[in-house]
């Protein structure tokens, strides 16, 4: 017994040392898309970084996502954090990620509030519609299916781009964010967080219509959420929000759905067409943060941190199923 077991021994090393060769000698495995700095975008007036996440093998005609962090955070943070990522490799589309620098804002917010970054042609407003041109330019995208998203500061941010550059987006997604024009009515940007600005709906549509003179549609359709437990952006904004785009949109202001999805209030506004055009989620008992809903599951998405908060739906989700991404 011990003689075959000698005899064995080399042929076993032999077959082990085949085996460790094939595994070295392997070719690697193709790398999985990353998040990716874009410089050279434009003239970048508002000084933005951009990053930007494609999958691999994306084809031409695919949409773009625009989607824009919120104050203290940055863009691969959020770009992880609310889930993305993972919808751009499960559905194929491509993700625009604009970056806020300290030397614009030292808590890194968007500045939905500054006249010179909220006008067409301007600020950071300027910037982020360049980082869209050289998006669809590098990746060959669908200029009809171009969405923009933000939470907080990042949601007023996509105020003012459903304003400023209305053609350059079929609809927006609005996370616990700010109507445009808020400050410019209220005085200052923290009556608006903390308040809400009083306007008519007439009022709130007059300071989108003057984001773009001449502008005749069609206007980006809107989808907001908003936590009833809010305490920074109050939900005195959403009502707002609703107010300015349905009258944008020549909507009146009652819902044509009223049910529940995954347990929370949710309505939809039609307008003359019969297209919704606005679109709400009351997330009750939430405060201020992106709404997020861990796990594998189809709508699941996302994961929890601080102002990732799991409320069991997924915003990112429930924005691309709206707008026909998956």
């Amino acid at each position: 017994m011990t003689q075959t077991r000698a005899a064995l021994r080399p042929t076993v090393l032999t077959a082990l040392l085949a085996a460790l060769l094939s595994v070295l000698l392997a070719p690697a495995p193709a790398s999985a898309a990353s998040l990716q700095e874009v410089t050279g975008f434009g003239s970048n007036p508002g000084a933005l970084k951009m990053y930007r996440y494609v999958p691999d093998g994306l084809p031409a005609g695919r949409p773009v996502v625009v989607a824009l962090h919120g104050c203290t955070q940055n863009a691969a943070g959020y770009a992880s954090g609310t889930g993305w990522i993972t919808l751009a490799d499960r559905w194929g589309f491509s993700v625009v990620l604009p970056q806020q620098q300290s030397g614009n804002n030292l808590s890194h917010c968007f500045n939905w509030f500054e006249s010179a970054d909220i006008k067409r042609g301007q600020g950071e407003a300027a910037s982020v519609a360049q980082m869209v041109d050289r998006q669809l330019a590098d990746v060959s995208g669908d200029p009809s299916r171009v969405y923009v998203t933000g939470l907080s500061a990042g949601g007023g941010m996509t105020a003012v781009m459903m304003a400023a550059y209305p053609e350059k987006f079929a609809a927006g997604g609005i996370v616990a964010g700010l109507p445009y024009g808020c400050a410019q009515a209220a005085g200052t940007a923290y009556v608006c967080m903390y308040i809400g600005a009083t306007q008519t709906p007439a009022q709130w549509g007059d300071r989108v219509r003057a984001a773009r003179p001449g502008y005749s549609g069609p206007w980006p359709a809107l989808t907001v959420f908003q936590g009833t437990a809010d305490y920074t952006v109050k939900p005195a904004n959403m009502t707002a929000l609703v107010d300015q785009w349905t009258n944008v949109h020549g909507a009146d202001r009652t819902a044509d759905v009223s049910d529940t999805v995954a347990g929370y209030p949710h309505r939809i506004y039609r307008g003359p067409a019969g297209n919704a055009v606005v679109e709400t989620y009351s997330i009750t008992g939430m405060g201020h943060g992106q709404p997020v809903d861990p796990g594998t599951g189809d709508p699941q998405c996302g994961a929890a941190g601080a102002y990732f908060l799991d409320v069991n739906l997924c915003a990112a989700y429930r924005l691309g199923k709206a707008w026909q991404l998956g």
